[in-house]
């Protein structure tokens, strides 16, 4: 079957379940029973309106459910809005979805795990990883979340800086990802800056736009990881580069600085410098200094480490790193590169190791033990 297909009729047949009065959770169950009746029937009998029998075959199974819990006060007005069988209206309820994940009655970190898994398409583990927490963790706040909003009205949609953080993990884990929905979520980030004039929801925009232009050249044709000091700058799209560019400095012209302009500008430095040996370190530690202090993420502190190496040399880069924790993810990758900068391959080399054995996924594995094995080719034996 296409999974694309019902990937992208996912959303709208759960919106358009949610606006006919159906509650978030079981308007989710009923849909993917839908899903699963198509896998079964579509082979055989192809309908020659998806969407409009995704929707009708999901209506119905939400009535089933709706009819075998007596406590549904709406039955009966639930039924007399039965929706007919033929072509739905062109409508896409994806963003406005985004927002009633982000109800009132849930915490911003429940709100975003609950839409990444319902509507993102994330797997638990991919949420738990975006969160740096345990699979079972995150499976249990999911879990909760779907308790609160269940039986909840959902006419309160939540707040701008939610919705932002869930697109922006919806952006990382395609971009980086197993599931690719970089390109979705730039979609739907601009139509949130058409609909909402925030310096916030452009930086986002900015941000998404210079990591895309250079998509193409982060891994090389056999999948391998390609650094971002080792990309073919020639290939990165330029249009795409001065869109994002020309975002940013309206946003940050507004003087309302958010972590989303603060990631932005340190990609933009990225992006406009001709080649890596004339990057603006300096500047990328003052935009990372900025973002430390809006957001006191460790993870922040960690790439700033990086950038302090290669502004003021390895040793005040490992000066730098040895003020975090070690357990923090790529903690030992970091470590391992300012070591290789500073001379100490047999470090280096050991620290490759250790990370490539931490490494969330498969090619940064393959990456990272490329590079132990390099340096443990070039050491004296």
């Amino acid at each position: 079957m296409n999974e694309a297909l019902f990937r992208s009729l996912t959303p709208d047949v759960l919106g358009i379940l949610v606006r006919r009065g159906a509650d978030f959770a079981a308007a989710e169950d009923a849909v993917q029973e839908a899903l699963i009746e198509a896998i079964r029937l579509w082979p055989a009998d192809p309908p020659q309106d998806p969407k409009g029998w995704l929707i009708t075959v999901a209506w119905r199974k939400f009535l089933d459910a709706t009819r075998a819990d007596t406590a549904r006060r709406r039955r009966e007005d639930l039924l007399d809005e039965e929706p007919a069988p033929g072509p739905a209206p062109a409508v896409d309820d994806t963003l406005w979805l985004y927002f009633l994940c982000a109800h009132p009655s849930l915490t911003p970190s429940s709100a975003v795990a609950l839409t990444l898994r319902a509507i993102g398409g994330l797997t638990t583990r991919q949420i738990a990883q975006a969160y740096l927490v345990p699979e079972a963790t995150m499976a249990q706040r999911i879990s909760r979340a779907k308790r609160t909003v269940s039986g909840v009205r959902l006419d309160r949609p939540g707040d701008v800086a939610t919705v932002l953080r869930v697109l922006y993990l919806v952006f990382n884990e395609g971009y980086s990802g197993d599931v690719d929905l970089a390109a979705e979520a730039i979609r739907l980030t601009r139509q949130l800056a058409a609909a909402i004039d925030h310096p916030e929801v452009a930086g986002l925009l900015a941000l998404m736009l210079l990591h895309h232009a250079r998509r193409a050249t982060r891994t090389a044709p056999d999948g391998s990881l390609v650094p971002l000091a080792e990309q073919d700058r020639a290939r990165w799209d330029t249009r795409m580069i001065a869109e994002g560019i020309e975002i940013l400095q309206a946003a940050l012209a507004r003087d309302r600085l958010g972590e989303f302009q603060a990631q932005a500008a340190i990609a933009a430095l990225h992006a406009d410098a001709p080649t890596a040996e004339e990057t603006d370190w300096v500047q990328i530690v003052e935009w990372y200094d900025e973002l430390a202090l809006l957001t006191d993420s460790p993870i922040v502190r960690l790439n700033r480490a990086v950038a302090v190496g290669e502004a003021d040399g390895p040793r005040a880069g490992l000066a730098a790193l040895a003020a975090l924790d070690d357990s923090l993810p790529r903690h030992a990758a970091v470590a391992a590169y300012l070591h290789e900068r500073d001379g100490d391959l047999a470090t280096a080399a050991r620290l490759y190791a250790e990370a490539a054995r931490k490494a969330p996924n498969l090619a940064e594995r393959n990456h990272l033990t490329r590079q132990a094995a390099r340096l443990n080719a070039r050491r004296p034996h």
